[in-house]
């Protein structure tokens, strides 16, 4: 039969546990959609809280084997971008894996307070300190190392930055820095405008801090914006990065920590494919290798992992309003949500997600065009990163059909702007939260219900 099933089956490597069909019905990461649909209605935000701890013990498993098959000397510490996703629930699944934090930004440090009173931290924590820091970022990172967070590194983003601390954390104190990057061939500039030039590091250290008490170096940060990928820009890169922090080492003792940033990628494709354990062999093997020969001890190795941490535990699920055929060739779905609004990476920056229906997979299928709510033309999605066309199951006008965009649970209530005004005042969606009881049994949960014209009217000042 000429299915949306076969097509799917025939076309891709589909028996993964990520996407499941059972009863011609989508299941994603072990969660049956189709009840959540009938209990809590669309447009639905899922967060699938256990996929976060499964994503965090996969790198640990797999930098931990690499550090054993090379006889590598350090460790590894998994750290979380708190930019990827700030909600509470997320912080507080990451940090129950014995997980660090990265910063990015003032009001994380309200964060990691937060995180710290709750019982989800000690002082002992990891709490990297990275961006371009005004003033008051600066102030809520002394105040933090002054209140016996030992482990809080703010990481240089320029030598200006070096002075507030000088002036606000009032004893010795570690700091790291951020070296900047070349950028990979197409980008409209060469260099990142973030970290300190490779040329200026050394005579940065010889001037500022080796002879100053008060500081010890202590990590060197490498941020690669592609992420880590098997490119050559990438292994020319760290090879880069290495060599600096080996030249570094030589004449800072203090220093003993390599934090990559960029992350591992994660699945926006049926086609996806990446050899993890391949890329960690060879970034251990690199690492090692550049030290022998400079003959400095290994750096302890910190990454920096938002994407691959909260990606894969989100979805974000519609239902189609109505069929619209504008043309001969030209048939479109109208879902009941908006693209702009609760999916910006789809528009602002192209991203293709995994988008899949939710029943309906024993029809036949068709091309489409996929339209959000908004009066906006550019509210629409046509392609995915596979494939030329949208393709999904055929059904009759009165039947119901559910759609769902998956792996989306990184940036998109930041870069929408959660709870605050959106294109057409589009409401932003109810949101439910899946996790384990002490059984091990899935169980789900309201977080917040759809956002309210009330709440929006009173941002634009028409209450009081």
């Amino acid at each position: 039969m000429r299915n949306y099933l076969n097509l799917i089956k025939h076309t891709f490597d589909f028996d993964t546990p990520d996407f499941v069909v059972d009863n011609l019905e989508l299941h994603y990461q072990g969660v049956p959609i189709l009840p959540l649909i009938k209990q809590f209605g669309t447009p639905l935000r899922l967060t699938v809280l256990p996929r976060i701890s499964d994503n965090i013990q996969k790198a640990n498993q797999l930098f931990n084997d690499a550090i054993k098959k090379h006889n590598y000397e350090g460790t590894y510490t998994y750290c979380y971008c708190t930019k990827s996703s700030h909600f509470s629930f997320v912080i507080e699944e990451v940090l129950k894996n014995n997980t660090h934090i990265e910063t990015s930004s003032t009001f994380d440090i309200d964060i990691v307070r937060n995180a710290y009173q709750k019982g989800w931290i000690d002082k002992k924590t990891y709490i990297l300190n990275n961006g371009f820091k005004r003033t008051e970022y600066c102030k809520g990172v002394a105040e933090l190392i002054n209140s016996g967070f030992e482990n809080c590194i703010p990481i240089l983003d320029n030598m200006e930055e070096m002075k507030n601390y000088e002036k606000m954390v009032d004893k010795p104190f570690q700091l790291g820095i951020r070296l900047s990057t070349d950028e990979e061939p197409g980008v409209d500039f060469y260099t990142s405008r973030l970290g300190l030039r490779y040329k200026d590091v050394v005579p940065f250290y010889k001037d500022r801090i080796e002879n100053n008490p008060k500081v010890s170096l202590k990590l060197l940060h490498f941020f690669n914006n592609s992420g880590i990928k098997d490119t050559v820009y990438f292994w020319s890169e760290l090879d880069r990065f290495v060599h600096k922090y080996c030249q570094l080492r030589k004449i800072c003792p203090t220093l003993e920590i390599l934090d990559i940033g960029g992350g591992f990628p994660i699945k926006q494709s049926l086609a996806f494919s990446y050899d993890y354990e391949y890329m960690t062999d060879e970034i251990i093997s690199t690492i090692k290798g550049v030290c022998e020969k400079y003959e400095v001890p290994v750096p302890h190795i910190f990454t920096e992992f938002g994407s691959f941490t909260v990606g894969e535990s989100g979805a974000m699920i519609y239902s189609v309003l109505e069929q619209k055929k504008q043309n001969d060739k030209e048939l479109w779905y109208i879902i009941d949500g908006s693209l702009i609004t609760q999916l910006p990476d789809t528009w602002g920056m192209n991203q293709k997600f995994i988008m899949l229906p939710i029943n309906n997979w024993g029809n036949e299928f068709n091309q489409i065009l996929l339209g959000g709510i908004t009066c906006d033309s550019m509210d629409y999605y046509n392609s995915e990163s596979h494939a030329s066309k949208l393709t999904m199951p055929k059904f009759k006008k009165g039947a119901k059909q559910y759609i769902g965009f998956f792996n989306i649970g990184a940036y998109q209530e930041s870069l929408g702007g959660y709870g605050g005004i959106q294109h057409c005042l589009v409401p932003a969606p109810r949101h439910v939260i899946v996790d384990r009881d002490a059984n091990g049994n899935l169980r789900s949960r309201l977080f917040r219900d759809e956002q309210s014209s009330n709440s929006m009217l009173k941002l634009l000042g028409y209450y009081g």
